[in-house]
């Protein structure tokens, strides 16, 4: 209980004095990072006459799309011990070519969503959420006839491009197939159409994300210094970036570096299209207080958040 009270009172110490006004009806989320939160999903609001929209508790008002499993896909688990409940992502039938599998998001044609201008031309972002591994993963390739068939990729979390289609992102959490060894990362996109980066941890992705285990990762992109960040359990990740050169085409002017000047198409939560026409990637997985940010949120803060949501009471 001492140490409980000592982390509380310090991260209080540090934050209260720069609370904005918005961070009182959000506990949860870090005061210094209320401001920069577009969206925040902690699956515990669904939207008043339709439980198969989660509400956005972030300040773009961007609702999520619970899809295929509709309101059953809330399920009583809890990340943290302030949470209620969580998404169940999973697959449904993994020997039919189908779009059926559960999972959540938004999609809209160009020009794209509007309610996530802030990552239009956006300098930094961040995504942080925690995540639950309860199936098997990766899971099997319904789009093809062989059983020994494995998709390449386990979808965490994402922002879309400007320019989608469903699958092409300007910042994302992944499980993927890295020189061979799927392994966990945070890949960014900064250019509509252009080449990606990813940073891909070190360690093996079973140890990073164990079966049935509560995990919060956080990742980090500079779309102007190139910078991608990945954090596990409010620590930085050891890891490396996969891609040589200059995918981001960094070098030479003008200055700063920013992301496309292009609305988000969209968010995809559990890898497929948020559309809803295709299944790939799927998760066997669930996720709680998910959060999309237009920042590039300190090292300190990503500990501090982790620590803040694991030592409020429930």
């Amino acid at each position: 209980m001492r140490r409980v009270l000592a982390v509380s009172c310090a991260l209080l110490l540090c934050f209260s004095l720069t609370a904005p006004a918005q961070a009182t009806h959000l506990p949860i989320v870090l005061p210094s990072l209320a401001r920069d939160l577009v969206s925040y999903y902690d699956f515990e609001h669904p939207l008043p006459g339709n439980p198969a929209l989660e509400r956005d508790r972030g300040r773009s008002g961007t609702h999520l799309s619970l899809l295929n499993g509709g309101k059953d896909m809330r399920v009583r688990d809890r990340a943290f011990p302030a949470s209620r409940s969580a998404l169940q992502l999973k697959q449904v039938n993994p020997t039919v070519a189908g779009n059926d599998d559960w999972k959540a998001g938004v999609w809209a044609p160009v020009p794209g969503v509007p309610t996530l201008h802030a990552f239009n031309g956006a300098r930094e972002m961040s995504i942080m959420g925690w995540f639950k591994m309860t199936g098997q993963n990766p899971a099997p390739n319904s789009n093809s006839a062989n059983p020994d068939d494995f998709y390449g990729a386990i979808g965490l979390a994402g922002l879309l491009s400007g320019d989608s289609n469903g699958h092409a992102v300007r910042g994302l959490l992944e499980l993927m197939n890295v020189n061979g060894k799927m392994s966990l990362v945070a890949l960014g996109r900064r250019v509509d159409g252009a080449a990606s980066q990813y940073f891909t941890a070190n360690a093996d992705w079973q140890t990073l994300l164990p079966a049935n285990e509560w995990v919060f990762l956080a990742a980090t992109f500079n779309f102007d210094t190139g910078a991608i960040a990945l954090y596990r359990n409010g620590k930085p990740v050891d890891g490396f970036y996969a891609v040589t050169g200059d995918p981001w085409a960094l070098v030479g002017e003008p200055e700063p570096d920013l992301a496309s000047p292009t609305d988000p198409l969209g968010i995809k939560i559990g890898g497929s299209y948020p559309q809803n026409h295709r299944e790939t990637n799927a998760c066997n997985c669930r996720m709680d207080s998910l959060m999309f940010l237009d920042r590039a949120v300190s090292k300190w803060e990503v500990h501090f958040q982790y620590e803040w949501m694991r030592h409020l009471p429930g």
